[in-house]
């Protein structure tokens, strides 16, 4: 039985037993029942006890309650059995949720422009506000840890969750409050939703340092950076700067094949390890006729706001030493998910690997640290860190 269809039987015989005993169908209590795994056995004794508690004991302190239906706590008892494995990306959505999610990855939506994800305390956090978007606009940074969203306490809600909040029809706004880290403030945003579409790719050229800007890992992202290189074959500049900051991922398969234009064949740009069911699988450059290092100084520039595709093509660069990494240490988000329907209605998204780099550094433990590290103030800008790095890179021996 493969991973997957035992997560979903397991998750399923959970439900029929909880259901049958809530409503008095059971004819043997949950102390009988336990479920076994490759990891672990899980007795339900206590369940059938808090339960028995709970009915005789409860009483709410609120104006107004509504009893939870037989659906809330099926969904409880998923929720509860998927967060037991404390992995951030590990994620049930009942039904309602599951749709919201697929809607979500289809393309344009209403929102603020933010990519979110949960830090390594687990706390809902800008990986990085998108280009021109009214979050970058209003002022979130990354780094940024988000509290309420409409005076909603967000605390031990899922990022999926939290992001159903913020986003919402267009033109409508949304107030939310961060507490920024770096300075030890608590911030409160109010932004008008607009129709966020990702961007992808622009260039520039700077103090002679021709820059590409990619913005994420799109399906498209490979050919728009394969045009870039030729409009930096024609400037005839020694210098190229590949700009990640605030870049949240997007497809590995991206990746691997913007990392193929500076890579030869072969050449190992990441290595997925999961359980024994799933393995591991080596991605590895397919060698495209691309960029010449010895010819040519490349940088990267990263910074907190960059995570999982763009760590895998900077931490690739890295460790062949084809680049010098410049800015701040990244994200390190380097996990693999899997999205899976229920039978429910619901889906399960479940990590089934872990990224690590050529020379096995794990992304999501250890991030991508520059070889330059540039360091912020009050004072810095966007454009003054590239203005810096464009400047560093060319002084490089």
């Amino acid at each position: 039985m493969s991973l997957y269809k035992k997560i979903i039987y397991i998750l399923v015989l959970v439900i029929a037993v909880y259901l049958a005993f809530l409503y008095g169908k059971a004819e043997s209590n949950f102390g009988s029942v336990s479920i076994s795994s490759a990891q672990t056995t899980t007795s339900f004794a206590g369940l059938d006890e808090v339960k028995a508690l709970i009915d005789s004991k409860f009483i709410s302190w609120k104006a107004t309650y509504t009893p939870p239906t037989a659906k809330d706590l099926e969904y409880g008892i998923i929720r509860g059995y998927v967060d037991a494995y404390k992995d951030p990306y590990t994620v049930y959505f009942p039904p309602v949720e599951a749709q919201q999610f697929a809607q979500n990855v289809k393309g344009s939506f209403g929102g603020v422009g933010m990519e979110v994800g949960n830090n390594k305390d687990k706390l809902i956090t800008v990986i990085a506000p998108l280009k021109s978007s009214p979050a970058e606009k209003a002022g979130v940074k990354a780094g940024d840890i988000l509290t309420s969203v409409d005076d909603k306490d967000i605390s031990g809600m899922s990022v999926e969750q939290a992001v159903g909040l913020i986003r919402g029809e267009i033109g409508t706004k949304v107030t939310f409050k961060v507490y920024r880290p770096s300075t030890k403030e608590n911030k409160t945003f109010t932004i008008e939703r607009a129709e966020i579409k990702i961007p992808t790719i622009d260039t520039e050229t700077k103090n002679g340092v021709f820059v590409i800007h990619l913005y994420n890992f799109s399906a498209e992202a490979p050919e728009m950076f394969r045009k870039a290189l030729v409009e930096f074959t024609k400037t005839n500049s020694k210098y190229l700067m590949i700009d990640l900051r605030g870049n949240p991922g997007g497809y590995l398969e991206s990746a691997v094949q913007i990392g193929s234009y500076f890579l030869p064949q072969g050449a190992v740009i990441v290595e997925e390890k999961g359980n024994k069911e799933y393995g591991e699988n080596v991605h590895r450059s397919l060698g495209y006729s691309g960029i010449d290092s010895s010819k040519v100084k490349i940088g990267v520039l990263v910074d907190e706001g960059s995570a999982s595709a763009s760590e895998i093509l900077a931490g690739a660069l890295k460790d062949h030493k084809i680049a010098t990494i410049l800015g701040q240490k990244s994200f390190g988000k380097g996990s693999v998910q899997e999205f899976v329907n229920l039978a429910n209605g619901g889906a399960l998204k479940v990590t089934v690997a872990t990224w690590y780099t050529p020379n096995g550094i794990s992304i999501t433990k250890d991030g991508v640290t520059p070889n330059i590290e540039l360091k912020r103030s009050t004072s810095t800008t966007a454009v003054s860190e590239l203005n810096s790095a464009t400047l560093k890179l060319k002084t490089i021996k």
